[in-house]
């Protein structure tokens, strides 16, 4: 497997299993993002859950897209969060993480994506002097496109 492959060459991998969260760890995971009590977000967790079957990088993912969409909102005049339950529910989505996460990326503007594209190559973090250089050789800035 990957991870095999990976220490194989001498890098440390930490393996973290997740596993798919119920209907109930779905509504307590709603109920704390929003700070509301389970009673009043069971039937959007019920939607979330059955849209992620429980895989906890799909539920953040899928929260986060909800909100940036304004399906989920914080109301000032009620003081509290609330969302549309049959937008939600007729959302269309892809059926998994990776083809969720490749979709947001492709809504990206272009040059945010090649930035992305470009520095992906280095890992989680590369320095400040990298950047400047690749920036010089290929002609392009990659970090003014990230600040979005």
């Amino acid at each position: 497997d990957m991870v095999s492959s990976i220490r194989h060459f001498g890098v440390r991998a930490t393996e973290v299993n997740l596993a798919c969260m119920d209907k109930e760890m779905t509504n307590t995971m709603v109920s704390d993002v929003l700070c509301l009590s389970p009673r009043l977000t069971r039937t959007l967790s019920e939607i979330v859950f059955h849209k992620t079957k429980g895989n906890p990088l799909f539920f953040s993912q899928l929260m986060m897209s909800l909100c940036k969409d304004g399906l989920v909102r914080l109301s000032l005049s009620r003081r509290r969060w609330e969302w549309e339950e049959e937008k939600i529910q007729s959302r269309k989505l892809p059926d998994d993480v990776a083809a969720f996460l490749t979709s947001s990326i492709e809504k990206l503007p272009q040059e945010v994506q090649m930035a992305l594209s470009i520095l992906s190559c280095f890992g989680h973090a590369t320095n400040t002097t990298l950047i400047k250089e690749l920036e010089t050789k290929c002609g392009k800035t990659l970090i003014g496109p990230l600040e979005i």
